[in-house]
């Protein structure tokens, strides 16, 4: 990453816990009925998100991280939990009621060209939100156009230009300004600037981490590259086989990281900015199969410090620090499992 994105990390937020939330998620899980059996994509996923605060979620491709975004945001029908969006829960909302919820929650897609309408000139992509909710007069959504693009940096004439012309960070601007133009209270970011070259990265994060401070705006940043997550969340959940298996402060978790696998992430993330750490037991095997998944601790197969009691129970979620919490049996490497311990896992 260049180095202007990497200059300053933003300081933490408060926890989700200091103020009352505007998402809530409560042991969300989501399965899929295939031919081959069923499908756990998620499992029990609870966090909250405060206002003006970014969660990052991170974890291996497969890990349940996109059903999760679209779960939230009702893309998807959540098989057992609640998501509660401010007073409102809207786990199994009608699509009238979610309509309305869509003021206060959008999506900022991975894939930009995928995610924007060919055909439509980008002031009809950024107006059509505002005339679904009937918001303003013509003129006035006009306007309110042009000031979308100028946050997202933008010319105001690029509101008659078509999406192809455009280039990939320019068309994730424009998905940017799209997901605000109701001013919502969150927004899922799905991978971002994954599909964007470096210094384009760079541009985007510094952008979001701007427009967050201006709008207060809250961000569920879905991401896989550690670097990009430090840099713009405040929290961040580890995720593994539809499970969060670590959750805490961005600080906390990068200083102190207290599950394997979340050292085992850190371990085999590319360091230029000093002397590498430390390295722990590398990962060995695969992950394993979402329609066959193992018992007791979902991580033990691939586990280095794994033991009898991993393969039998599943740890329970439990807190090593405020707003530092952990489901591991051995957190931080422990001899002795750590109490209490959960029923036997299905």
């Amino acid at each position: 990453m260049p180095s202007d994105a990497v200059l300053a990390v933003p300081a933490v937020a408060a926890t989700a816990t200091a103020v009352t939330p505007v998402l809530r998620v409560s042991g969300l899980s989501v399965e899929y009925r295939t031919a081959r059996g069923v499908v756990h994509a998620l499992d029990d996923v609870s966090f909250e998100l405060a206002p003006g605060e970014t969660l990052g979620i991170v974890g291996e491709s497969g890990c349940g991280k996109s059903t999760l975004a679209r779960a939230v945001v009702r893309l998807l029908d959540p098989s057992a939990g609640t998501i509660q969006l401010g007073d409102t829960d809207i786990t199994h909302a009608s699509r009238r009621r979610m309509r309305a919820a869509r003021r206060d929650l959008q999506m900022v897609l991975q894939d930009p060209a995928a995610s924007l309408d060919p055909r439509w000139t980008v002031g009809d992509l950024l107006a059509e939100p505002l005339e679904i909710h009937g918001i303003g007069s013509r003129a006035e959504r006009r306007a309110r156009v042009a000031d979308l693009l100028g946050k997202v940096g933008l010319p105001p004439e690029a509101a008659q230009r078509r999406p192809h012309e455009f280039s990939g960070g320019q068309r994730q601007r424009i998905g940017i300004a799209r997901a605000l133009a109701l001013e919502p209270k969150v927004v899922v970011l799905d991978e971002p600037v994954s599909a964007l070259d470096v210094s384009v990265q760079a541009q985007i994060l510094n952008l979001l981490t701007d427009l967050q401070r201006t709008l207060g705006v809250s961000f569920l940043f879905i991401g896989h590259d550690l670097s990009v997550v430090e840099y713009v969340s405040d929290r961040v959940a580890v995720m593994y086989l539809g499970r969060i298996v670590e959750l805490g402060g961005r600080d906390s978790l990068w200083r102190r990281p207290a599950h394997p696998y979340t050292r085992a992430l850190l371990d085999a993330a590319p360091r230029i900015d000093g002397p590498a750490a430390p390295a722990g037991p590398a990962l060995t095997g695969d992950t394993p199969s979402p329609y066959d998944l193992p018992s007791g601790c979902r991580f033990h197969t691939r586990c280095p410090i794994a033991a009898d009691v991993c393969r039998r129970l599943t740890p329970a979620m439990q807190t090593l620090s405020p707003g530092h919490h952990v489901a591991c049996h051995f957190p931080e490497g422990r001899a002795e499992p750590s109490t209490p311990q959960p029923a036997i896992n299905r």
